[in-house]
């Protein structure tokens, strides 16, 4: 059974996992502030698992592995997030105290890892995440940074901006007592996105605490063009409509709002010829787009502000049409607590089996 044994971060046993996929770009920065921290713990090992990059991401991975021996690279066939991280767990967490999670294309603070387990050991949480900080590069990107930043784009979610720290049901992933991670069967190989939220469910039903530290925050990079926006977005709405079934209670309003304005608009476009007052719903988003756009343009004195609107305009339209396309293509069973079986590490699954 899981414990709550408080963790001391000088004497932790640290696992860090990294998915990859195309990440030439960014990976080095990333493997260098985990180095920075080796001499924190008792032991630290980073597992980078690659999903079949393409560019220079594996030799660079390669290269700093034959400098520094706390690096492993794995490969990932499934190719997506959440079988990454079972697969290094498995793998490489037998002896891990604590589980950390870190994605190859956003951006750290300093001494990340031992923050975390500072908080998991202050709050005796089971698991920590963090609030998300849009930032860009491009005119495209810094739109969608500062529209994910408001409420149009976020409806108010605490791990996305948020400045209250506490115990959430949900949040960006970042740590886990790795004891709790495993007994709650991992994350579910099967979501290609929304495997966070659906973890989260489960790990809450069967009694593990959520805590969102406020003052760790990473830098997330938005997708660099509206179509790359728009898969994104679909994914996470056909991710969230999964989770919504498999754990009935976890929709929230905003979330649900969602799909609702979509097929409203749509109904209120087909209304149209006889009703032409059901276009007032759809020129109401569109004027709140437009005095979005103008704001954010007005707040940070640039033109890429203009572009908030339609960026928001591809985040809601492309999850709404992932939420209801999954709700119909899809069947889900609702998850019960005694299906729960343990992410058994590598050296144990003959025994477990």
């Amino acid at each position: 059974m899981p414990t709550d044994a408080p963790v001391a971060a000088a004497a932790s046993r640290v696992l860090v996992v990294v998915p990859t996929l195309d990440e030439e770009r960014h990976i080095d920065q990333v493997l260098h502030g985990l180095l920075a921290e080796a001499g924190d713990f008792a032991g630290l090992r980073i597992v980078v698992a690659d999903g079949g990059s393409g560019d220079g991401t594996i030799a660079r991975v390669q290269a700093l592995a034959q400098r520094h021996p706390q690096i492993a690279l794995v490969h990932n066939p499934a190719r997506v997030q959440s079988a990454a991280l079972n697969l290094a767990a498995r793998g490489f967490g037998r002896d891990a105290d604590v589980l950390i999670r870190c994605d190859a294309h956003a951006l750290y603070p300093a001494h990340f890892c031992r923050r975390l387990i500072d908080t998991l050991a202050r709050t005796g949480a089971d698991a920590v995440v963090v609030p998300l900080d849009s930032i860009g590069d491009s005119g495209w990107q810094r739109a969608v940074a500062w529209v994910s930043n408001s409420p149009i784009g976020t409806g108010g979610s605490a791990h996305r901006a948020g400045r209250r720290s506490g115990f959430v049901d949900h949040g960006h992933h970042a740590a886990f007592r790795m004891e709790r991670f495993r007994g709650a069967g991992g994350y579910d190989e099967s979501f290609t996105h929304n495997e966070d939220a659906e973890l989260d469910c489960r790990q809450r039903a069967l009694g593990a605490r959520v805590y969102l530290d406020a003052d760790i925050r990473v830098g997330y990079r938005p997708r660099p063009t509206p179509a790359g926006l728009w898969r994104q977005y679909f994914r996470y709405g056909a991710g969230r409509s999964r989770t919504a079934r498999r754990h009935p209670g976890s929709l929230r309003l905003r979330q649900l709002a969602v799909p609702a304005h979509l097929l409203g608009s749509a109904a209120a476009l087909a209304l149209a010829p006889v009703f032409p007052a059901a276009l007032a719903w759809p020129a109401l988003y569109l004027a709140a787009l437009a005095g979005t756009s103008v704001w954010l343009a007005l707040r940070h004195r640039s033109l890429c502000g203009l572009l908030a609107g339609p960026a928001a305009a591809v985040m809601h339209t492309a999850w709404a049409c992932g939420f209801l396309s999954a709700l119909v293509t899809r069947r889900e069973p609702a998850w019960r607590p005694e299906t729960t079986r343990p992410l058994w590490a590598a050296t144990e699954l003959g025994a477990h089996s």
